[in-house]
Formats: structure tokens, sequence, C-alpha cells
């Protein structure tokens, strides 16, 4: 086992992120450093309860705690209110409490409905998120956010809460299909766009052109501190996550609860991105939408911020080498996502913010964008 360690801290809130191999197998040892109690719920999809349930079982049950695995279907579909009420009723019914603890072993959908049911049973319970997919582990997993959806939009119910642990075990990765490998790097192709040029440029001359095997795949260092060899089995894989946990654990440090703005940032080509979701009824996955949302941002980043078609040009290039879409299929009702916007969070007082990008490595949130704009972007999406 090789891991490395991001401290992620703000306003209240402090805990580690441990990226590396073989992790699963040690949930039960960085457990009782974080939590005082015995008795936990491990929240898990039906995937990877069959991957990775007894693995994190049996560690949680050799340092002495008591893990009770609670299955629920797999798909954006779970994160509603009844599928919490399930949750939350079967903690109750096998003798769960307030000095017990949360479990999210899956993907987004799971450290989503995980976290929220742990903001919410018996007023607030600790929440240890162990992500089995590349987007959860670069993304979702870190920064507190949990919710569930309603008919009107994506996680417009949910609870700032963040985890107690976040426990990456990179081998995971070795269960997951190409397509779903590709979702995580829209997320890290976003974190490139808004705050790391030299990542973006990086990612551009290393991009696997034909499948995803990573087995030389190697990221340049962010800074001299970053550890250059992880040992046994270093892929780069190790590397660039931690480089994109640190990305998203600084915007989450300045701005844990999208005051000031700045961790609006993490929604470049959300807005339109989650609106694809919603119109099509969540058959799209989600980086393929954050793709196209991407690619609408850029439009209009065009327009309003003055990003050089040139550096347009790369985000396509960056996109298509990693197998995104960068075009909405031609079936697609573009008036019905063009609806779906007004639905968006990042709508304030009816006004909307928008986050563009001036130039790769730079993002900001704008006021200027209009509904027009964007009702134009998706018609010629």
């Amino acid at each position: 086992m090789n891991s490395d360690t991001i401290e992620i801290s703000g306003n209240g809130f402090h805990y580690s992120a441990l990226v590396g191999h073989g992790l699963m197998a040690k949930a039960g040892e960085f457990a009782h450093k974080v939590v005082s109690g015995n008795d936990c719920a491990i929240i898990a999809d039906e995937t990877s309860a069959r991957l990775f349930s007894d693995c994190v079982c049996k560690s949680l049950a050799s340092e002495n705690f008591s893990p009770r695995l609670i299955r629920i279907p797999a798909g954006e579909k779970s994160k509603s209110f009844a599928q919490v009420e399930k949750i939350c009723g079967k903690m109750i019914e096998t003798g769960l409490d307030r000095s017990s603890f949360v479990v999210g072993l899956g993907g987004g959908v799971i450290g989503d409905i995980s976290g929220f049911v742990a903001a919410i049973f018996q007023r607030g319970i600790p929440h240890i998120q162990i992500p089995t997919t590349l987007l959860a582990m670069v993304d979702s997993s870190i920064g507190g956010k949990t919710g569930v959806d309603l008919d009107a939009g994506k996680n417009l119910i949910g609870a700032i809460h963040h985890p107690s642990l976040v426990i990456t075990d990179v081998q995971a990765l070795d269960t997951l299909p190409a397509r779903e490998l590709r979702q995580g790097y829209a997320e890290i192709i976003k974190h490139a766009i808004i705050r790391d040029a030299e990542m973006f440029y990086d990612l551009s001359s290393r991009a696997p052109v034909k499948g995803f095997r990573y087995e030389s795949f190697k990221v340049t260092p962010q800074d001299p501190s970053t550890p250059k060899a992880f040992g046994v089995r270093d892929d780069g894989l190790v590397a660039l996550i931690r480089r994109n946990v640190a990305i998203k654990a600084r915007i989450v440090a300045e701005d844990a609860r999208e005051i000031s703005g700045e961790r609006a940032l993490l929604n470049f080509g959300h807005t339109v991105g989650h609106a694809i979701e919603r119109a099509t009824d969540f058959k799209i996955p989600h980086g393929d939408c954050i793709g196209m949302g991407m690619m609408a941002a850029c439009a209009i980043s065009i327009k309003r911020a003055g990003l050089s078609s040139r550096e347009r040009d790369d985000v396509v290039s960056l996109l298509k080498q990693f197998q995104l879409p960068t075009q909405l299929p031609a079936e697609v009702d573009r008036e019905r996502i063009a609806n779906s916007v007004v639905y968006d969070k990042k709508f304030l007082g009816g006004k909307i913010r928008f986050v563009l990008t001036p130039r790769i490595g730079e993002a900001h949130v704008s006021n200027d964008v209009t509904m027009e704009d964007i009702q134009e972007t998706i018609a010629a999406l």
C-alpha cells in the first residue's frame, strides 16, 4: 500500500483525502483516526456493493466496527427523497443512532446521497467517502456538497456536510470501463481550464488516442512539493488525481459555501451540462453532458470574455482525445434544454451567474450573460 495525503480545510472544517493503491483494505484503520462510534452504515449501489463491500466490511470489522451494508439501485434516479427515507428507515431498524457514522462507497450519486443522509440523520453524523469512480475521486467526494434531485433539476435540495475522511483507492479504477473513466476526465479537463493551464496542455500532449491504458501515463508535478514517484504501480494516475483534488481543495477552502463566488468556478460547463442531463432524462452520462456544457461555455466566453478561437479549438481537441462529445446528438430537443437552464442553482434573484473563461487556466463568474446568449449557443451546439 502506498498513499499520499491532501489536507482540506476551511472555516469550520478540516479533513484528509488519502490517494493511493490498495487503501480500501485499510479503511478500518483509517476510520479509527476520525470517528469514535463503532456502528456504521455502508451505503453502496448494487455495483459498488458487489465489487468492494466485502473488502471494506472486512477491514472495518477487523478494527471492531459493526458495519451494516445498505444497497440502493444504481443511477441518478436514486438521488431522491424516497430513497433517503428508505435508507434512514433501515438505519433506524438496524440500531444506528447519533453515535454512528455513514460510509459512502461508490461514485458521485452514492457520495451525494450518503452525504445527505449523514447530514440529516439524527441531525448530523460523520461521513466517510470512499469514491470508486474517477469522477467522484477528482470532484464530488471533495467539498461537502450533498443532496438529492427534484423533478425540476439536479441537487436542488441538499446540505453542505463535509466528510470526516476521503479514502481514494485508485485500484478501484481497474474495474471501470472506458465509458466511465471518460466521465472523470471531463471534470479533470474542467479543472485545467479554470485553474491549471499547465495541466491542460500536459493532458493534451499525453492523452490516450485509442482507448484508456494508463500504464505509461505521466503527469508533470504542479510544484516541487508534489511527489514525483509513488512506488509500485506508479502509472501517473495517483499524481493526476492528487493534483485535481488539490485544485478543488484550494477553491473550497476559499469559498466553502459559495458565498464569494470563487467556488462557483467549479461549475464551468455545468449550467448547460446539467440542463442537458435533465432534458434527456439523465440518459446521457454526466461527464458527456459536462463536455458539451463546456463547449457552450467556451462559445459564450468567446463572445463575452474574449476567449480566442484558437484556445476554444484546443478545448475541442482535448475533449475529443478523451472521447468526450463536443456536439449534441441531432435528436436532442434544444428548446427543452434551454427551458431547463432556468432551474439552475446558479441563478440568483432571477439573474444569471455564468462561469466564463477568458483564457485556459483562468475563469470568472459573469452577470453579463443573457438568456439569449445561452439559447443561441444551445441551438448551435
